[in-house]
C-alpha cells in the first residue's frame, strides 16, 4: 500500500509547486532552493563524514530543538549537524539562532529518490524527527540503511490519533520501523502503542518546550524595548495570531483604551506573509499603528505595535505584562505557552489548545493560565489583570512554576539518543 501513496504523491507533484509558486506570492522564500526539496542539493556543503539528521517542520519545532542541538553538538563534536525544515520561516529560525552549529537543507519531499539522494549525500548516523512529522518513505529509507530514526518530543492529539487510525494500512508499516518514539506524555504513548508502535519502542520523556531558557539577547531586547516605549506604560501582547483572530484581538483593545488611554498592544501574526495586511487592518480600524521593522522609537499616542520581525516573539514577550497566545480562539489547536511563562508573565488564550493539551491543563491546575472564549471574555480577563498588580504577579508566578516544576525531559531524551549512538568519544 505504500507504493499506492507514492504513486500518488508522485503524480501531485505538479500541484505541490503549485502551491509553492502561489504561497511565494506572499513570501518570496518559497520560491529559493526548490530543488533541494527534490534532494539535489548544489554546492551546499556536505559534512566530512556521517552526520545527525534533525528534521524540525517549522517555526515551532526548530525552536523547541535548539536546546537539544546545542547539547549534541558540544556531546557529539565530530559529528555534523545537519538540520532540516520544511518551511523559510524555520530555515530562517535555524540560521539566526544555530549559525556556525549546523547545516541547514530543506528537507526532502518523501519520494524515495529525494530521500536516498539525501541519505547519500549527508550520510545520517541518525535520524531525529522533532514532535511528530511522520513521513512512510522516510522512515522506510532510513529503516532499509539501517539509520535509527527517534522520534522526540513526540505528541498526538485524540484527533490526530483517530486520523492516523484511518490509514492504518500507512500507519502501522511505518510505526514499526521507528526505533523509539520519546513522548511527552503516558497519553501520547498509549495513543501510539495502539496505532501499532511496539510498546518497547515507547518512552515518556516529557516535553522538552520546558527546558527552554532565557538568552542574554533576548533579554537585552525587552529591557531596551521596554525603557524606549515606556517604563510605567501598560503593555500587553496578541502573539501567534491567525486571519479570524486579529479582529477579536482590536475589538478587545479599542474597548480597554477607554480605560486604559495609555495601554499599548503588542500584536504579532503568525505567518510573515500577514505582517503587511495585519498592520493595514490595525490602521483600518482607527489605531496610531508602528512597525518594528521601523524601529524602536515609537510615534506619539501609538496604540499597536505590529510585530512584523522575524526571531524577535519572545523578546516582545518580556515587554508585555499580559500575554494572549494565538491559534487558540479558532480551531488550530493554539502555539507554545510556556514562552509567556518564560518571562513570569500571566498567560490567556482561546479555548481549542488541542495541539498544547497537557501543558494547558497543568498550567490552568497551577493558575497560570486563563481561557476565554471571545472578545468579552478576553477584555474582562486583561481588564482584571491590568487593575489588579498583586493578582497579576500572582498568575505570572504561577505560569512560571509550571517550567521550573517541569524541567529535565532534555537530559531524559538525550539518554535515549545516547542508546541509539556510539557513546561520545572521551579524553
Amino acid at each position: 500500500m505504500r507504493i499506492l501513496y507514492t504513486l500518488v504523491f508522485t503524480l501531485i507533484q505538479p500541484l505541490v509547486l503549485l502551491r509553492l509558486l502561489w504561497r511565494s506570492r506572499k513570501a518570496p522564500a518559497y520560491r529559493a532552493r526548490m530543488a533541494e526539496r527534490y534532494g539535489f542539493y548544489g554546492d551546499s556543503a556536505a559534512p566530512d563524514g556521517p552526520c545527525i539528521w534533525i528534521h524540525a517542520v517549522s517555526v515551532g519545532e526548530t525552536i523547541a530543538s535548539v536546546p537539544l542541538i546545542r547539547q549534541l553538538a558540544t556531546l557529539y563534536p565530530d559529528t555534523a549537524l545537519v538540520v532540516t525544515t520544511t518551511t523559510p520561516t524555520g530555515a530562517e529560525r535555524v540560521e539566526s539562532l544555530l549559525a556556525g552549529v549546523v547545516t541547514h537543507v530543506y528537507a526532502p519531499y518523501d519520494l524515495p529518490g529525494a530521500v536516498r539522494r539525501f541519505c547519500r549525500r549527508y550520510q545520517p548516523q541518525l535520524l531525529i524527527i522533532i514532535e511528530t512529522e511522520l513521513w512512510p518513505n522516510t522512515i522506510r529509507c532510513c529503516y532499509r540503511a539501517k539509520v535509527p530514526v527517534l522520534l522526540a518530543n513526540a505528541r498526538l492529539s485524540a484527533k490526530s490519533a483517530a486520523g492516523y487510525q484511518r490509514v492504518a494500512w500507512l500507519t502501522r508499516p511505518m510505526l514499526r520501523q521507528l526505533s523509539r518514539v520519546a513522548v511527552q506524555s503516558e497519553t501520547e504513548a498509549h495513543r501510539f502503542i495502539e496505532l501499532g508502535l511496539p510498546p518497547e519502542r515507547a518512552v515518556v520523556t516529557g516535553n522538552i518546550k520546558f527546558d527552554m531558557t532565557l538568552g542574554e539577547v533576548d533579554r537585552q531586547k525587552a529591557g531596551h524595548w521596554r525603557q524606549q516605549w515606556g517604563q510605567q506604560r501598560p503593555v500587553w501582547i496578541a502573539a501567534s495570531t491567525h486571519e479570524g483572530e486579529d479582529e477579536i484581538i482590536l475589538a478587545c483593545h479599542a474597548a480597554l483604551l477607554a480605560q486604559y488611554p495609555d495601554l499599548l498592544l503588542l500584536l504579532v501574526p503568525r505567518h510573515p506573509e500577514r505582517f503587511l495586511e495585519v498592520a493595514l487592518q490595525c490602521q483600518e480600524a482607527g489605531f496610531v499603528t508602528h512597525r518594528l521593522s521601523e524601529g524602536p522609537r515609537l510615534p506619539a499616542q501609538t496604540d499597536v505595535v505590529v510585530g512584523n520581525t522575524m526571531g524577535d516573539l519572545l523578546a516582545l514577550y518580556g515587554v508585555a505584562d499580559i500575554a494572549f497566545v494565538g491559534g487558540s480562539l479558532i480551531e488550530r489547536g493554539g502555539h507554545n505557552l510556556l514562552e509567556p511563562a518564560l518571562w513570569s508573565t500571566p498567560v490567556l488564550a482561546g479555548p481549542h489548545l488541542f495541539n498544547f493539551q497537557e501543558i494547558a491543563t497543568l498550567m490552568q491546575q497551577a493558575g497560570g493560565l486563563q481561557l476565554t472564549a471571545d472578545a468579552l471574555e478576553l477584555e474582562s480577563a486583561v481588564r482584571r489583570l491590568l487593575t489588579d498588580s498583586d493578582y497579576r504577579e500572582r498568575v505570572g508566578s504561577s505560569a512560571w512554576s509550571v517550567v521550573e516544576k517541569n524541567r529535565g525531559a532534555l537530559q531524559r531524551l538525550l539518554d535515549v539518543v545516547e542508546q541509539l549512538l556510539p557513546a561520545p568519544p572521551t579524553g
